[in-house]
This record gives structure tokens, C-alpha cells and sequence, in this order.
């Protein structure tokens, strides 16, 4: 590690050239106490700059450690973000800018729950913006695959879902609870045997009878697969309506979800079904999580004590990419066997 208050440069176009670096980066810089400047930020996307989601990461990173910036706005191609003291907890409602666009609640909240698990207080925080949407990270995958895994590893964190939004152009309502936490690592080579399959269907301004109807056919379908789904439909309150399903699977040393957001014409048991035909892919395999659940294990398992091992049924350029951006604050051993968009194994250790 090099030493406070030296400057760590992080190229916004390595690898994906996304907002993971963005992320990784800053989380890395508020636990290191290492300043950092990312230039060409999202340069590997179609919208180039910092993004809504990432001005509210840093703006609550900063009040964090008390973080001087420059270039903290949307569209701003380049950030430095200097810690001036160590990670503190957080009490209150994030500050997110109005724009056409709002950030998704989940990517912010899981992103500061490493910093906030080891600032050595109790943080209650909440945060406006999408809560189920599209290849995104969403409220029920997050409160039952994520904090499963996270669980295991010693971290603690209660979110409750005040107000849903079914994607980003309006505003949902998350809050966080955060415990202090001693996080230890996990041996997650094997995932044993399966505890259980849940599933919820979430439904907002639409008939009960839909909700309903998702359960049964997930049921249904659990059962000729001889795999007994528990399944719930759930009504959120929400500005519009909206549909989403989520069925995980929970193992002695392994997790894994998917996810089906309602479209206009399309039957809640086509949802059902795509989410629970993707779950039962990935359970045809040995993995012992899901690429998004690698994601979120990635910095857990650098702070943790001992080593931590898993098997990823397909390995992301999104997660190698933030495995570079790691090594660039800490000197650690991180050894990832596979290819990109294949399954892989990754073991994480401190030196």
C-alpha cells in the first residue's frame, strides 16, 4: 500500500471503461486513505463523465472521510478525491441531484456498505432512485443474495423499501441500516447443499390477481423441476405501475438470483418463467455465485481476515476490471482462474 495521502491514477477507460471504476475506485480511496484521480471517466460508454449514480457515491464518500474534490459534477471527465480523515458513519438522506435521470438506489447503497461497515459506527442512510430495472442491481436480489452473502462474511445491513420505482425516471425509496462489522473471509469453492428457493413478485397499481398468478405458475414450475419454490407476491407502493419477479437460490456456501421486469403486453407468467429458467441454468452448474454476486464479494473480501474463494458461473469484464482497479491501491494476492465470459475461480488474501 502506498502511504496516506499519496495519489493513486486510475484510467476511467481501462476494461469495461465504466462506473465500476468509478465506484472501486472511490471505495478504495475512502478505506485506504489514498487520494485518487480517475480521468477519462466512463470513457467506455456511450455517455462519457461522471453520471448522477457516482456524484452521489462520491458526494457521501466525501462526508465520509471529509474528502476534498475537484471535478465533482455531472459530466466531469476527470475526479480527484482526496481523503482527509478516516471513514466515519453516515445518519440522513443522500443528496441526489435533479436531473431527467435518477440514480439506482441499490448500486449506491451496496457500493458505500463496505466503507460504511468498517467506519466503527452505526449507519442509517437512505436514498432516492430506481429499485427494480433492467441488467441492474435491484431490491430483492440485493436484500436476499447480496446480504446473504454478506452475512456469511460478517457484515450486517437491514435495507427496507419505503417506495418502489420501476426503472429511472422516477424516484423510488430505500433506507440502509449498517452495523459496525468484523469482516472475515469465506471459502465458497464448493456451495453444498441447497437450503432453499424463494421467489417474490413484486406488483405496484396493478390487479392482485396478477401477483397471484406469478406464484402460482412459479410454483407450479418449482415443482416439476422438483425444486419447491416458496413464493410471494408483494404490493409496493409506487408512482407507476409496475411488475418484477426475482427467484434466488440459497446454499450452505453459494447464492445466486435472477431477476424479470414487467413489460407492456407481456403475461406476469412469461416473467415467472424467464427468471426461474435463467436460476435453474445457473444451478445446473457448480458455481458458487452469480457474476453479480462476484461483484458485490470483490471488496468484503479485500478487507476481510483470512482468504476468500469462489466460483463464478461466468467471470465479467466488469469484475476484472475492478480487480485491476483494487491492485492499484493495495499490494494483494487476487488470483482469478478462467476466462472472460466463462466460469472462473477467484481466491482474495491480504499480503
Amino acid at each position: 500500500m502506498r502511504s496516506p495521502g499519496s495519489l493513486v491514477a486510475i484510467d476511467g477507460s481501462y476494461g469495461e471503461g465504466g462506473g465500476s471504476i468509478v465506484r472501486t475506485a472511490l471505495a478504495m480511496s475512502a478505506l485506504t486513505q489514498q487520494s485518487v484521480k480517475i480521468a477519462s471517466i466512463r470513457a467506455g460508454t456511450p455517455y462519457p463523465g461522471l453520471d448522477v449514480e457516482d456524484l452521489v457515491i462520491a458526494n457521501a464518500l466525501a462526508q465520509s472521510c471529509q474528502a476534498e474534490c475537484t471535478g465533482l459534477e455531472i459530466g466531469s471527465e476527470t475526479l480527484v478525491f482526496h481523503p482527509t480523515s478516516r471513514a466515519r458513519s453516515l445518519t440522513g438522506v443522500l443528496e441526489v441531484p435533479t436531473t431527467t435521470r435518477m440514480p439506482n438506489s441499490l448500486i449506491v447503497l451496496s457500493s458505500l456498505l463496505p466503507v460504511l461497515a468498517r467506519s466503527g459506527g452505526y449507519s442509517t442512510i437512505s436514498c432516492q432512485g430506481e429499485t427494480y430495472g433492467t441488467n441492474a442491481l435491484t431490491f430483492d436480489y440485493f436484500a436476499n443474495v447480496g446480504l446473504y452473502a454478506c452475512r456469511k462474511m460478517g457484515i450486517y445491513a437491514f435495507p427496507t423499501l419505503q417506495t418502489a420505482s420501476f426503472g429511472r425516471e422516477s424516484g423510488g425509496d430505500v433506507s440502509f441500516d449498517i452495523e459496525p462489522s468484523a469482516i472475515n473471509g469465506v471459502n465458497w469453492s464448493q456451495r453444498g447443499r441447497l437450503l432453499s428457493c424463494l421467489a417474490t413478485v413484486v406488483t405496484a397499481e396493478l390487479p392482485n390477481m396478477v401477483g397471484q398468478r406469478g406464484v402460482a405458475h412459479l410454483e407450479l414450475m418449482g415443482r416439476g423441476a422438483n425444486v419447491p419454490i416458496e413464493a410471494e407476491a408483494i404490493r409496493v407502493s409506487s408512482q407507476r405501475p409496475g411488475a418484477f419477479v426475482t427467484v434466488w437460490a440459497q446454499y450452505e456456501n453459494g447464492a445466486a438470483g435472477t431477476t424479470a421486469i414487467g413489460q407492456k403486453g407481456v403475461r406476469m407468467e412469461s416473467l415467472a418463467q424467464n427468471a426461474f429458467d435463467n436460476l435453474m441454468t445457473w444451478m445446473s452448474g457448480d458455481a458458487s455465485v452469480d457474476p453479480y454476486l462476484a461483484d458485490l464479494f470483490l471488496i468484503p473480501a479485500v478487507l476481510a481476515v483470512g482468504e476468500t474463494t469462489f466460483k463464478t458461473s461466468r467471470l465479467t469484464q466488469r469484475f476484472l476490471t475492478s480487480v485491476w482497479v483494487v491492485k492499484q491501491f493495495v499490494p494483494i494476492h487476487i488470483t482469478v482462474r478462467g476466462k472472460e465470459d466463462s466460469p472462473g475461480t477467484v481466491s482474495i488474501r491480504r499480503e
